[in-house]
Formats: C-alpha cells, sequence, structure tokens
C-alpha cells in the first residue's frame, strides 16, 4: 500500500470512529429520560454517605451528588431510584448497565479509569485509609499493630493499601475479610479482630453505630490517598460532562456565596459569574442539552458543596467530621472547581 492508500485508509477509519462517537454519543441521557429516573448505585448502609432510614428513605453526601444530577437532568432532585451495592458488586454494576451512575464512596484508581471501563467524573471527598481500634487494645499507632488480626472489607483498594503497609514496616498481620461494611465493624465489636481498617471517613461511619462508641478510637495514621467521587462508564462524554459538573457547581456555588436559601436572591447580583451560573446570563443549559437554569434548580434542591457536607458528614451531623482536606482552596483545602464560563 502507497502511502496515498495509507492516509486515505486511516481518514477512512477516522472517519467512520468518528461517526460511530456521534451514533453512540446521548445515549445513556436518552435512555435516562425514557425511565423518567436515574439509577444510581449507592453504599449498602453507610451513615454520612449513603444510608436509608426504616421507611427506606436514603440521605448522605453521595445519595445528595446523584440527586444534584437528577435536579439538572429532570428539574426534580427527587427522581432517583437507589440502588445499594457491596463493595465487590458495585463497578460490576456499573460496567453492565444496571445503574447509571455510582456514586459510593469509591477510590478514584488508574486501573479503574482505564482498564476497567470507567471514568471518575470528580473527587466528592478527599479521603485516606486508617484504623479502628477498641481503646482497651492500648495501641497508639499503626506501627504498633504487628502481628494484628485485621478486619477489612472485600473488593477494595483497602486490601491492597494494607498489605503494602504491613510489608513496608516488616510487620506481619492476618486478614478476616467480609463483603459488607457492617459485617467488619460487628466483627470488630465482637474481638474477632484487633483491629478494623477502612477509609477514614467509613471508619467515623462505622464507629457511631458500634453500642459503646466511646470505646473505640481512630489511630493518627493515613496510610494512603483516597480519592472518593462519582464513576460513569467509558464512552458517553455527554453523561460524564452532565455527572461531572452537577458536582462542579455545587463547589462553584459555595465559593461564591450561593446556597439553596439565597438564589432567586443571588440572580439579581451583578456578578458576571453567578449570573452565569444561575442562567441569568448567556445559555449554559444549551452545552450541556439541559434546561438553562439546571445550575441554579441544583443549588435550590440539593445545596452547594458545603450545604450537604455539613449536614450529611460535617459538624451538623452525629460524624462531626471536620472539612480539613475537603474544604474549598481558598480556605486551605482540597476542593477546586472549574469556572462555568
Amino acid at each position: 500500500m502507497n502511502s496515498l492508500q495509507t492516509l486515505t485508509a486511516a481518514a477512512a477509519a477516522a472517519a467512520a470512529l468518528m461517526l460511530t462517537g456521534v451514533a453512540q454519543a446521548g445515549t445513556t441521557l436518552e435512555a435516562i429520560k425514557k425511565n423518567g429516573f436515574i439509577k444510581c448505585g449507592v453504599s449498602d448502609g453507610l451513615p454520612g454517605f449513603s444510608y436509608a432510614d426504616e421507611k427506606g428513605n436514603y440521605s448522605g453526601i453521595d445519595v445528595d451528588v446523584c440527586r444534584a444530577v437528577a435536579a439538572a437532568v429532570f428539574g426534580d432532585a427527587t427522581k432517583v431510584k437507589f440502588t445499594p451495592l457491596t463493595a465487590k458488586e458495585r463497578l460490576t454494576a456499573l460496567q453492565s448497565g444496571e445503574i447509571d451512575v455510582l456514586s459510593r464512596n469509591t477510590t478514584w484508581t488508574s486501573s479503574r479509569d482505564s482498564a476497567q471501563g470507567l471514568n471518575f467524573t470528580g473527587i466528592t471527598y478527599y479521603d485516606g485509609q486508617g484504623f479502628l481500634v477498641n481503646k482497651k487494645l492500648g495501641v497508639k499507632s499503626a506501627k504498633d499493630l504487628d502481628g494484628a488480626t485485621v478486619c477489612v472489607q472485600a473488593g477494595t483498594t483497602t486490601e491492597l493499601n494494607l498489605s503494602d503497609y504491613f510489608r513496608s514496616h516488616k510487620m506481619k498481620f492476618t486478614p478476616i475479610t467480609y463483603d459488607k461494611s457492617d459485617e467488619s465493624a460487628k466483627s470488630l465489636e465482637a474481638g474477632r479482630c484487633d483491629v478494623l481498617t477502612s477509609d477514614q471517613s467509613q471508619l467515623y461511619a462505622q464507629r457511631i453505630k458500634l453500642a459503646k462508641p466511646d470505646d473505640y478510637m481512630v489511630l493518627p495514621e493515613v496510610i494512603s490517598k483516597e480519592p472518593l467521587g462519582p464513576v460513569v462508564r467509558h464512552g458517553d462524554d455527554e453523561w460524564f460532562d452532565i455527572v461531572r459538573w452537577s458536582l462542579f457547581v455545587m463547589v462553584d456555588a459555595e465559593e461564591l456565596g450561593i446556597t439553596s436559601k439565597n438564589v432567586e436572591e443571588m440572580k439579581k447580583s451583578s456578578n458576571p459569574d453567578i449570573k452565569r451560573m444561575l442562567g441569568v446570563e448567556g445559555d449554559k443549559g444549551k452545552d450541556f442539552g439541559l434546561a438553562n437554569d439546571w445550575m441554579a434548580t441544583v443549588i435550590k434542591q440539593v445545596g452547594n458543596y458545603g450545604e450537604i457536607f455539613e449536614r450529611n458528614v460535617g459538624q451538623g451531623s452525629p460524624l462531626q467530621i471536620k472539612r480539613g482536606l475537603n474544604a474549598l482552596w481558598t480556605q486551605g483545602g482540597l476542593q477546586y472547581a472549574p469556572p462555568v464560563r
């Protein structure tokens, strides 16, 4: 094949790929609109992140992310169907199409973002792996855990981090794995293991569910980076953008001082960033195939990032987790979203 034929063939292949992409684009959003709700995968019971009460009503920061997406798409934050999933089930459920988006304290890693066919759309919560122990064990540091029996949830990056940490510190441990986070916490409480390891946010959530939470403490060491955020499947950039910006909008809103209670008042602002975000100027809805005021609807119905953090995991919640790394970048944290323009 000569160079001209090669170029022609390459151009034809590229064109075919472009046409395929066009044909596939938007299929997720179209299916969601046809269903009339978003299928959101969440935790099987983690207070502050995704947790159902006795009436089946879900709450949590991960739950609010899905509600924000529903508010964006339908103008109604209640149009979500939540599917509780174990750590083992969650990625398969998304890959198979059982759910449209996964918002389940899931760590963003290179393999998940590539080989497993998934795309993380942002970071809801900056976390890190830690250890929960009974105070009577007398342990003050993770470096004192040589020979410990460790409860760990199966199908998570936690298992690999645990092994790496003990190996790097020339310590030994005996793992006991469980499919559900509640099972591992109950095993710690029953004395079947010396320590429970998981993301620190999860440890605080599990601690308040124990019969005597004050008898337990989270050790000071954080042994890994665990950026947690929403996930979608590869292959649909339109849906990826909607999920990504539903979170970004809440972060930007906090920075601009827009809350669920002052949205209408802020529409009168002279700040061009606020005008664009709230649909007073421009056509940012058209960019996403959504209503022009969709960002205002997200903030009004769900809240800004600070609001969803505080009521679910912050000082206004039983967990009382400090903002820390999850403070805005203007306040010494890592939460930072691109501008709406």
